[in-house]
């Protein structure tokens, strides 16, 4: 008698157990057993975040308009040395990689808030009682949210021209590769909250007492070097300082003045985010974990 789908939602029909899967398909091995629930779960991820509209408003508009009215309210009374300490920036200019950086961190916030809604779906319960690693749910989750944190930025730095923000094929695939490093880490630091809460509101609530305070404090505002002392040892000891010092680098293709060096910033949001990641798995591991 064939085993039962994991099921259906939103129209998508989930793979089956990898043991029917591998029976039907004799050449497939444990990796592909693997890996096919995990490219479920993150295509699922995709179609259920893109086919809510007011989800995609809210994580691109929002920002949109904190870059527009923050950085026009500046306007010329914020200069800030550019790359290399060569010539200036206004503020529309250096508020822009931090926009960017928010809108990811808006998207992550979303995609993993359905952590919260498949638990009282049912649909996580029908995932943790398939036969597959629980760990291909994580990865999936995380995959998913980053990919689409990681859309929704490009999109908005297809706009950097308009602030004066030029760069080549090598300094879009730069970008490319900081944004999906950054994305992963929130998405993953998401993660782990979202399994961890029961209802959205308390989502909500710990993200803008968490990830909010963290892309204050990582000089996307206002430069570390102007920053008094003792918020300057915070935005050091920030993970997304880091991430948007990479960020910065590779929009100018160079080194921002009081910033750290780029191979050390991906560096820590490399290690940052598999951190996360690895916190997220050993919580859903656990055999008394109750997300259903």
């Amino acid at each position: 008698m064939a085993s039962p789908q994991l099921g259906r939602q939103d129209g998508i029909a989930l793979a089956n157990p990898p043991s029917e899967n591998v029976a039907a398909h004799p050449s497939a091995g444990p990796e592909a057993a693997y890996w096919l629930p995990v490219a479920t779960i993150w295509w699922r991820e995709l179609v259920h975040f893109y086919r809510q509209r007011s989800r995609m408003a809210g994580a691109l508009g929002t920002p949109l308009l904190f870059w527009l009215m923050i950085g026009a309210g500046f306007g010329d009374s914020f200069r800030t040395a550019g790359a290399g300490g060569a010539g200036t920036a206004g503020y529309l200019e250096y508020f822009f990689p931090g926009t960017v950086l928010l809108i990811v961190l808006f998207t992550s916030i979303f995609s993993t808030m359905s952590v919260i809604e498949d638990r009282h779906e049912g649909f996580l319960l029908s995932v943790l009682v398939a036969p597959i690693p629980r760990s291909a749910l994580v990865l999936g989750k995380v995959l998913g949210g980053s990919t689409l944190s990681l859309v929704q930025g490009l999109i908005f730095v297809a706009l950097a021209p308009l602030v004066g923000l030029r760069f080549g094929l090598a300094g879009a695939m730069e970008i490319t590769f900081v944004l999906f490093l950054i994305s992963f880490a929130l998405t993953a630091l998401g993660f782990y909250f979202a399994w961890r809460i029961d209802s959205v509101q308390g989502y909500h609530g710990v993200m803008n007492l968490v990830l909010l305070p963290m892309w204050l404090l990582s000089g996307a505002l206002f430069p570390l070097s102007g920053a008094h002392t003792w918020i300057g040892w915070v935005m050091r000891a920030n993970p997304l300082t880091y991430g948007l010092a990479a960020l910065r680098s590779a929009f100018y293709g160079a080194p921002m003045p009081g910033m750290p060096a780029t191979a050390v910033s991906m560096a820590v949001m490399g290690i940052f985010g598999a951190l996360c990641l690895l916190a997220g798995l050993q919580l859903v591991s656990k055999p008394s974990a109750s997300a259903a």
